[in-house]
């Protein structure tokens, strides 16, 4: 984010610090099992970038908000996401494991983490916008993963997307909350139709838009060398999803030269919105440790 996008998230960090109760301790780092980079690019036709993005090597998460709405507002509630899910992220991998799985939703804790500092997110959004005239009517969306004992769980709102390279398999991990997407399920458009639309940026549902917002969460198993990318619609909106497979499998060696090149295919193919690029790849597994209780029991499972 630019300066001026950052001095009015500054100004606002009190309320923000107040509303969520941080507190620090020392975390089990995932670093040397990712490799992660990103970059944020206003591109060729906006005048100031409204994504942000944001990462935590130590517990695995990437976090990534495209805001919109209100005058220049749309940087403010992206940057209060990022930020909101980041420190709370944090906070919430600290805490003792006391149940691995929920009960009621079936969920890993660590996404429920995730699903609940979205929440909070959301909320904290909807406050400031409601209080601050400068703010209103702004929203914006988000998508965010947390990798942990080899899986990932990843949960979004909005049209940023997350896909995953696995081998040659390029897939698209979460489907757009958007009403081409609606249109796309209900039988409408095919996806390639959906691809070349030009009404693509309708969503139905964002961050601080609504006091509640549906957050979808899911969970998958990882291997080493899986590729994740998160991205703002400033990406799949200007590039083909084959041209970003290619992309990422020609110059994979190095994530940052693959960011940097998906940023370029973005502007050079019109660039008419900010784009934001987050990679992380899988270096080697790492699977949580377990007590001897744990282990025990695992072998009447």
């Amino acid at each position: 984010m630019r300066r001026r996008d950052g001095d009015r998230i500054a100004k606002l960090r009190p309320i923000l610090v107040t509303a969520i109760g941080l507190s620090r301790a020392t975390l089990k780092s995932l670093r040397g099992k990712l490799d992660i980079a990103e970059i944020t690019d206003t591109g060729i036709v906006r005048d100031h970038n409204e994504d942000a993005i944001g990462s935590n090597p130590d517990i695995g998460l990437m976090v990534l908000a495209d805001g919109m709405g209100g005058y220049n507002a749309g940087e403010v509630a992206s940057g209060i996401a990022v930020q909101i899910v980041s420190d709370l992220a944090a906070e919430g991998a600290n805490r003792e494991e006391r149940e691995h799985i929920d009960s009621h939703s079936g969920l890993m804790r660590q996404s429920i983490v995730l699903r609940d500092a979205v929440y909070r997110a959301n909320k904290i959004i909807f406050q400031t916008a409601q209080s601050q005239t400068h703010c209103e009517g702004m929203g914006t969306t988000i998508v965010a993963c947390m990798f942990y004992d080899n899986k990932v769980s990843v949960a979004h709102v909005g049209d940023s997307r997350a896909y995953r390279l696995r081998g040659d398999q390029f897939e698209q991990l979460t489907l757009d909350h958007s009403l081409l997407q609606e249109l796309v399920d209900r039988g409408f458009y095919s996806h390639d139709e959906a691809q070349r639309s030009t009404n693509r940026n309708y969503v139905t549902r964002a961050l601080g838009v609504e006091p509640t917002v549906e957050v979808e969460v899911h969970e998958y198993d990882v291997l080493p060398d899986d590729i994740y990318l998160l991205c703002s619609d400033g990406l799949p909106d200007m590039v083909e999803d084959e041209d970003i497979h290619l992309t990422i499998s020609t110059f994979n060696a190095s994530l940052d030269v693959v960011g940097q090149q998906l940023v370029e295919l973005a502007n050079d193919h019109g660039g008419r919105d900010n784009v934001s690029v987050m990679l992380a790849q899988v270096l080697g597994p790492f699977a949580a440790k377990k007590n001897l209780l744990v282990k025990i029991a695992d072998l009447f499972r």
